[in-house]
């Protein structure tokens, strides 16, 4: 089969399009004939090599992100059939292949079948964005439709599927953007109030949107110094919930409000096979609301394919994509 493969670490150039043998099958296991994989910030830095320690082994096939159908399952495996059309986030990393290839080896328990509204491309872009808002919104906090949320970078990858997840419960949502043209997007997807990232200060929007008294959840997808914000926007009492939290901070602010802080590294399950069925739960979960209209991914315009895999990581890297970036592989 035909596969994007990475024999070192560095830019987007060092893909190589190869033939290489087809996965076999093994128990508890399905092959998929890959359709389309979307490229998510952690494929970046894999094949940057800044998280080496989470790479698979030279010769690399990158990407955990698939949608596409299944061509064979094992015989212990129940849930699924061949033909049938699935999505999830299911390799790429230390000790399994990735969806740069025709097919792909993925673990049953991390897939589940496809939103039937949404197009292979679609379904592609949604595995590990809505999977990580899921459980920082509901798994590491249990958000309702009581609660002031506050999503950081509500138009990214993860901060556009945290807003619609939390209009979805009922919440009041707040979101962060920083271009003009980002406005528009996630008052769409259901935001109530937007920040202009650039121009009102954590102290103004804190007053005027929660009265001085902070939100109840702040979902920090945009980390670094930004984390020090998030602990300011919190309510006495509140909680913070982040996705990019390799950085050093002062937490006398979460001592002096009694914040709870909590992390999400959705690559858990497949780096250490633990818990790999509730991300099929999760998936199942959002299949539903998407075919309900009430979840849709953003996708950026440019198209790639397989052998322009590239360019695609290019076009992440250089933060010009608006929305995410998909490949569609055969």
């Amino acid at each position: 089969m035909k596969a994007q493969i990475l024999h070192q670490f560095g830019p987007p150039e060092n893909f190589q399009l190869s033939d290489i043998p087809e996965p076999l099958l093994i128990p508890g296991h399905v092959l998929i004939r890959v359709r389309a994989t979307s490229v998510n910030q952690v494929d970046c830095k894999i094949r940057s090599g800044a998280v080496a320690a989470i790479a698979p082994d030279f010769p690399a096939v990158l990407h955990g992100d698939v949608a596409g159908v299944i061509t064979a399952v094992a015989a212990d495996v129940t849930d699924f059939v061949p033909g049938d059309e699935v999505y999830g986030c299911a390799g790429g990393l230390k000790g399994s292949g990735g969806a740069l290839a025709e097919l792909m080896l993925a673990d049953a328990r991390l897939i589940a079948k496809k939103p039937v509204s949404l197009s292979m491309r679609e379904a592609a872009a949604l595995p590990l964005v809505s999977i990580t808002a899921w459980e920082a919104l509901f798994v590491k906090n249990h958000l309702t439709a009581q609660h002031k949320v506050l999503i950081h970078g509500g138009a990214g990858g993860v901060g556009h599927i945290g807003v619609q997840l939390a209009r979805w419960c009922g919440a009041n949502v707040s979101t962060t953007v920083r271009q003009p043209e980002d406005f528009a997007v996630v008052t769409a997807f259901g935001a109530d109030q937007v920040i202009n990232a650039n121009e009102e200060s954590v102290e103004q929007y804190v007053a005027r949107i929660t009265d001085g008294q902070g939100f109840d959840l702040v979902f920090d997808t945009v980390g670094g110094a930004n984390l020090d914000k998030s602990m300011q926007a919190a309510r006495i009492n509140g909680a913070v919930v982040a996705i990019a939290a390799r950085s050093t901070h002062d937490l006398s602010p979460m001592h002096s409000k009694s914040l709870t802080l909590s992390v999400v590294f959705m690559l858990i399950p497949i780096l250490k096979n633990l818990g790999r069925a509730a991300h099929g739960d999760i998936l199942k979960q959002i299949a539903a609301i998407v075919d309900e209209g009430k979840l849709k991914p953003l996708i950026d315009p440019h198209h790639f394919t397989l052998e322009t895999v590239s360019e695609a990581h290019a076009l992440l890297e250089s933060g010009k994509a608006h929305g995410k970036v998909v490949i569609t592989v055969s």
